[in-house]
C-alpha cells in the first residue's frame, strides 16, 4: 500500500482522482465527490478497483510534477530501455467525466503495462465488461464507463490489460469516460485537444492570483488544490476528496470528509479572497444561503455538495480500510452535532463577503438576523466543539469566542453599513459573552486560555483568539496562551489540536499533529512579534508537503509521514493565509523605501 503522501490529485471541479507514485489511479468517485467509488484500492477492498499505467517489469519513477500553474500531472520513469512520461488530468467537465492519460516516449523504447479493474459502489459491484472496436464498455446499474485507446486491450484474470511499446516521440492516449448508463454513448474525446484546453483553463484561472513573494509557488499550488475541492455546479467546497484515511493507522479515527463543512468553506473562502478570487466568494455565499435556509435551529455544521442535510454515517464492512484502519465510514454522524462556533463562522463569512464584494444582499442580512436571534437563545449551552468531540458536551472556549464573533459582526453590520437591527442589544450580548469567557475560559494562574470551562486541558483553536479580533495579538493573555500551547501541545515544534488521552473525546487511540493548527501558530507568533520563529516554523511545514505540494490533514512526527484524508482544505487554506501574513510582515512600511 502506498503512503498517503505518495498520491497526487487530478480533478474536474465535480470529482477527483488520486494517482500513486506507482502510476496507479487508486481512488475516484463517480460522478461527483461523494458518490460511490469507481477506483477504491486506497481502502483495500478485495479485488479493489484501480487503473495502473506504468513501465512493464519495473522502472524508476524519477520525477513527478504538475505542469506549471495547472492540475495536469506529469510522471517520468527511467527504464533500461529508455525514458517515458505519463500525463494525467481531468478536462473541465461538461455532462460526463473523463480521465485522460497520455503516454509519451522520451527516449529509447519502453514496454508499457496497463491494468484496469473497475469496481463500483466501494468495491461491492463488479460491472459487466465488453470490448468493441473503440475500446471497452463497462456497465453496472446507473454507471457506464468507456475506455478508448489505440493501444491493444485484452482480458486477463478479470482485468483489462494493455501491453504495448512506446518509442521516442510517440504519444499513446487513453481516455476513460463515465456517463449515466441510460444515456447514449458520449462523444469521443481528442486527448491532445482537451490537454491544451485543460492547461489553458488552469493557467487563465491562476492569472487572477495577486500573491507574490518567496512563497508564491506553494501558495499557487494550495490555491489550485482549493479550487479543485470546489463543486462547480453549486459552489460548495468539500473538506477533502477521500473518506476514512486514518488519523492513526490501524485505529478507528477514520472519517468521511467529502462534504461541505461551513467552517472549512468559510476559512477556504478567506484564503481565496485574500488573493483576489471574488467570483468563488460570491458562489460560495450563494451556496451557503441555499444550504442553511430554513429554521435557524436546524443549522448544521456540514452539508452535502448540493446542500443536502441528511448525511447518515454507515460502516462498509467489506472494505479492510487503509492499512487495516477500520471501520471504513460513508457519511458523517457529526452532521447532527451542536457546534456553536458555526454560527460565528457563518456570520463572519457573510460579513467578510459583504466587505470583499462591496455589495449588500437583503436576503443575506435577513438570514444573519434570523441566525443571530437563535444564537442569542443558545450561546450559553454546552456543545461538541470545533473538533466534533464524540464525548460529553462541554462549554468550549473557542465556541464561546465564536459566539462573541457573531455578535461583534452583527454590531459592525449596523455601525459600518447602516443595516437595521437591535444594535444595543447585540452590543450588550457581546460584552456578556466576553465577560463569561474571561471569567470561565481563562486560567489566571497559568496565564492561558483553556479548552473548556472548568478544565485544565489546552486546545490549539485558542491560537485563533487574536485572528478573530477577540484580543490583540500582543495581549499578555494571548502571549501566555501561545507559550502554553507550545509547551503542552507541541511535538517537534508542530502542534496537536488537543491531547486525546486527557480530553475525553469519546474515541480510543491518538493522532498526529494537526497541520492547520501548526500554521495557526505561525500567524500567532507573527502577531506576537516573533517573526523569525514564525518563518522557521512555516518553512518546516512546507517541507511536509509531498513531492507535488499536497498536504493531508495531519503529520506523524515519529513515523515522518502524512495522516488523514487528503488533500485537506483545512491544511491548504492555512498555508495560504500564513504565507500572506509572512509576506505582509516582510513588506516595508509606507514610509520606508522599497
Amino acid at each position: 500500500m502506498a503512503l498517503i503522501e505518495d498520491y497526487a490529485m487530478v480533478g474536474d471541479l465535480h470529482t477527483a482522482a488520486l494517482i500513486s507514485t506507482e502510476g496507479s489511479i487508486d481512488w475516484m468517485c463517480l460522478p461527483r465527490f461523494d458518490s460511490p467509488a469507481c477506483f477504491n484500492a486506497l481502502l483495500d477492498a478485495p479485488e479493489a478497483g484501480r487503473w495502473l499505467l506504468a513501465p512493464d517489469g519495473g522502472g524508476r519513477c524519477t520525477s513527478r510534477r504538475y505542469l506549471e500553474q495547472t492540475l495536469v500531472l506529469e510522471t517520468t520513469w527511467e527504464t533500461s530501455g529508455g525514458t517515458v512520461r505519463v500525463l494525467d488530468f481531468m478536462p473541465p467537465r461538461d455532462e460526463v467525466a473523463d480521465i485522460v492519460r497520455i503516454v509519451e516516449g522520451v527516449s529509447g523504447s519502453v514496454r508499457m503495462r496497463g491494468e484496469l479493474v473497475l469496481r463500483f459502489d466501494y468495491g461491492h459491484v463488479i460491472p459487466w465488461v465488453r470490448r468493441d472496436k473503440a475500446g471497452l464498455h463497462a456497465i453496472a446499474g446507473p454507471d457506464s464507463v468507456y475506455l478508448v485507446t489505440p493501444a491493444p486491450l485484452h482480458g486477463e484474470n478479470m482485468h483489462t490489460v494493455s501491453d504495448f511499446t512506446v518509442e521516442a516521440g510517440q504519444r499513446v492516449p487513453f481516455v476513460l469516460t463515465w456517463a449515466p448508463s441510460h444515456k447514449p454513448r458520449p462523444r469521443s474525446v481528442d486527448a491532445e485537444l482537451v490537454l491544451e484546453q485543460t492547461v489553458t483553463f488552469w493557467r487563465e484561472w491562476m492569472e487572477r492570483c495577486t500573491v507574490g513573494g518567496p512563497y508564491r509557488a506553494a501558495v499557487e499550488r494550495s490555491l489550485i488544490t482549493l479550487k479543485a475541492l470546489t463543486y462547480a455546479p453549486t459552489g460548495g467546497i468539500v473538506a477533502a476528496v477521500t473518506t476514512s484515511l486514518p488519523e492513526q493507522p490501524g485505529g478507528p479515527r477514520n472519517w468521511d470528509y467529502r462534504y461541505c463543512w461551513l467552517r472549512d468553506g468559510t476559512l477556504t473562502l478567506q484564503a481565496l479572497l485574500a488573493v483576489g478570487y471574488t467570483e468563488e466568494a460570491a458562489r460560495w455565499r450563494d451556496w451557503l444561503l441555499r444550504a442553511v435556509a430554513g429554521d435557524p435551529a436546524d443549522l448544521q455544521i456540514m452539508y452535502g455538495i448540493h446542500g443536502e442535510r441528511r448525511l447518515p454515517e454507515t460502516d462498509i464492512p467489506w472494505l479492510r480500510g487503509y492499512e487495516d484502519s477500520r471501520p471504513v465510514r460513508i457519511g458523517n454522524g457529526a452532521a447532527d452535532q451542536l457546534q456553536l462556533d458555526v454560527w460565528g463562522e457563518v456570520l463572519d463569512c457573510l460579513a467578510l463577503t459583504r466587505h470583499s464584494l462591496l455589495k449588500h444582499s437583503d436576503e443575506a442580512w435577513a438570514l444573519q438576523k434570523t441566525l443571530m436571534r437563535h444564537l442569542e437563545k443558545i450561546w450559553d449551552q454546552p456543545d461538541n466543539g470545533l473538533w466534533e468531540m464524540r464525548g460529553p458536551r462541554r462549554h468550549f472556549t473557542h465556541s464561546k469566542v465564536m459566539a462573541w464573533v457573531a455578535a461583534d459582526r452583527m454590531v459592525k453590520g449596523v455601525q459600518e453599513w447602516g443595516l437595521d437591527g437591535p444594535v444595543e442589544r447585540w452590543e450588550r450580548l457581546r460584552e456578556t459573552i466576553r465577560a463569561d469567557i474571561m471569567a470561565n475560559g481563562f486560567d489566571p494562574v497559568r496565564n492561558t486560555f483553556v479548552q473548556a470551562y472548568g478544565r485544565p486541558e489546552l486546545d490549539a483553536s485558542l491560537l485563533l483568539i487574536p485572528r478573530v479580533g477577540f484580543l490583540p495579538p500582543d495581549d499578555p493573555k494571548v502571549l501566555g496562551t501561545i507559550d502554553a500551547v507550545q509547551e503542552e501541545l507541541s511535538q517537534d515544534g508542530f502542534v496537536l489540536r488537543y491531547r486525546p488521552e486527557v480530553s475525553d473525546d469519546g474515541l480510543p487511540g491518538n493522532e498526529g499533529v494537526f497541520l492547520a493548527c501548526s500554521f495557526w501558530l505561525v500567524e500567532a507568533l507573527l502577531g506576537a512579534g516573533r517573526r523569525g520563529e514564525a518563518t522557521e516554523l512555516f518553512e518546516r511545514l512546507l517541507k511536509l508537503q509531498n513531492d507535488v505540494g499536497l498536504l493531508s490533514e495531519e503529520w506523524a512526527v515519529n513515523a515522518g509521514r502524512q495522516l488523514g484524508n487528503t488533500p485537506q482544505a483545512f491544511s491548504h487554506f492555512a498555508l495560504v493565509t500564513s504565507a500572506i501574513a509572512l509576506q505582509q510582515a516582510e513588506a516595508p512600511r509606507s514610509d520606508e523605501p522599497l
